[in-house]
């Protein structure tokens, strides 16, 4: 409960921290951050990302104490690669060749990569040992931190640059709370093992690999939309996008926090079998969950719109997310209850081909469809290159010969999700405003709670009770 409820924090601050940050850099500006933000993520996934995929499928407390060589060969490998990353950024400042993106923007995106790549190994250490008080406190310190520096950067300058240059601080920072917890005296250096950096790495770079390209789709069609557009239109499409990304990625990995780690250890101690099956359950579970969401995301749009997104953003922003909503929850599903089928394996060579159909998927869309006065057709082609790929995904984890998770169960997180969808769309003409918006959410939330009680959809029904007997 105390990881859930961390998670819930960090999704508010994340959201507040987007808004903020767009509503006092506007626009153009935001434009500037938003691509950054992309070159340093498609740095970090291309670089470190596998680090983290490793310290959460084969790190453990078990692995901890009988085996410290893991997390030497983990800090060692990281810590070379920040090295080379910062040389090459150096290198890239002092070289006097120009991009789209100024040397200073590309330089501190780097710096971006290297801090957000290693809390988030950190959190997948913490995760792997299930320490709940020291995941709580790494969350609230970033967010805190975030606000303070990322948020001041954008406010006091309305400068991308700080605004970065916060965000890194604020990730770098966190760590300092938490060191006591983050330090492990046994994995000595000495212990580092190049042969188990190769062999971690081959189980992580198919995942990596694929990583990359959706990155690069999206990246692609930034960097598209500011070269027909400006970086005005960018800044307009990316906040729909991050935002959007960010609500469906929180639901997802909020599960995906308890989940994966739960079939990693079922695997550990009850065999293959066990672990597929919970993986299958655990499919049902973030489908149930996701698919309302989603749903409910685009029924409250416009008073979501009208209360917390700034001004200058209204009108585009809620364009470009129902454009874009579809491939979103699509892209949230390949990650939080298709993939793991993969992981669990240790079979992730496919998800490198379901990777490269999203993009040609992409890069077709966008020849084949019209030319609009706006970036709506790079939206519409980024949703169907998401549904393209989550299609071929499924394909390719049918010749696995999986456990499914119980059709019983997709289907009436469908007909949940449909009931409420009929209900509550009636009221989306509704004056936009904070009334609206909690009518309709207690009215969808009732409807959707009311399947999940009557036929305890993927058991979310007896989890729920549970969670109610600790407090009762």
């Amino acid at each position: 409960m105390r990881v859930l409820a961390a998670f819930l924090v960090n999704t508010a601050f994340n959201f507040a921290i987007g808004l903020l940050v767009a509503k006092f850099l506007g626009p153009d500006q935001f434009g500037r951050f938003a691509l950054a933000m992309a070159v340093a993520m498609l740095i970090q996934t291309t670089t470190v990302e596998w680090i983290r995929l490793v310290a959460i499928r084969f790190y453990s407390e078990r692995t901890r104490i009988e085996e410290p060589a893991l997390r030497a060969t983990l800090d060692v490998t990281f810590a070379i690669i920040a090295v080379v990353l910062a040389a090459c950024a150096i290198a890239l400042m002092l070289s006097g060749l120009t991009f789209v993106l100024s040397n200073a923007l590309i330089g501190i995106a780097v710096g971006v990569s290297v801090a957000n790549g290693l809390f988030d190994y950190h959190i997948a250490l913490i995760r792997a040992r299930f320490l709940d008080k020291v995941y709580a406190r790494l969350v609230l310190s970033k967010n805190v931190l975030a606000l303070l520096l990322t948020v001041g950067g954008a406010w006091v300058a309305g400068s991308a640059l700080l605004a970065l240059t916060g965000a890194c601080l604020s990730m770098a920072g966190s760590l300092i709370f938490a060191r006591s917890a983050l330090t492990d005296e046994s994995a000595k250096p000495r212990l580092a093992s190049m042969e188990r950096a190769v062999e971690y790495a081959r189980y992580a770079l198919p995942i990596v690999a694929a990583n990359i390209l959706y990155l690069a789709i999206a990246f692609v069609n930034r960097a598209l939309v500011t070269q027909h557009f400006g970086f005005a239109e960018t800044g307009q499409f990316s906040l729909a996008f991050d935002i959007g990304t960010r609500l469906m990625a929180a639901v997802g990995s909020g599960l995906d926090v308890l989940l994966f780690q739960i079939a990693v250890r079922a695997q550990e101690t009850h065999g293959a079998e066990r672990a597929r099956e919970q993986v299958a359950a655990n499919m049902a579970t973030v489908f149930a969950i996701l698919l309302p969401a989603g749903v409910g995301l685009w029924l409250t749009l416009p008073s979501l719109e009208q209360l917390v997104v700034p001004q200058e953003f209204r009108g585009p922003f809620g364009h470009y997310l129902e454009l874009l909503l579809v491939g979103m929850f699509c892209f949230g599903l390949m990650n939080y209850a298709i993939n793991p089928i993969f992981q669990i394996a240790k079979t992730t060579r496919p998800l490198i081909a379901c990777a490269i159909v999203a993009c040609i998927a992409d890069g077709l869309l966008i020849l084949a469809l019209p030319a609009t006065p706006d970036a709506s057709n790079f939206a519409i082609a980024q949703a169907g290159a998401f549904t393209v790929a989550m299609l071929a995904l499924l394909a390719y984890a049918a010749t696995l010969q999986p456990v499914w998770p119980r059709a019983r169960d997709i289907g009436l997180a469908i007909a949940g999700s449909a009931a409420m969808a009929a209900i509550v769309y009636q009221m989306r003409d509704w004056p936009a405003g904070v009334l609206t918006l909690l009518i309709q959410a207690a009215t969808g939330g009732a409807i959707y709670a009311c399947f999940v009680l009557a036929f305890d959809i993927a058991g979310l029904r007896g989890q729920a009770m549970k969670v109610m007997r600790r407090f009762v």
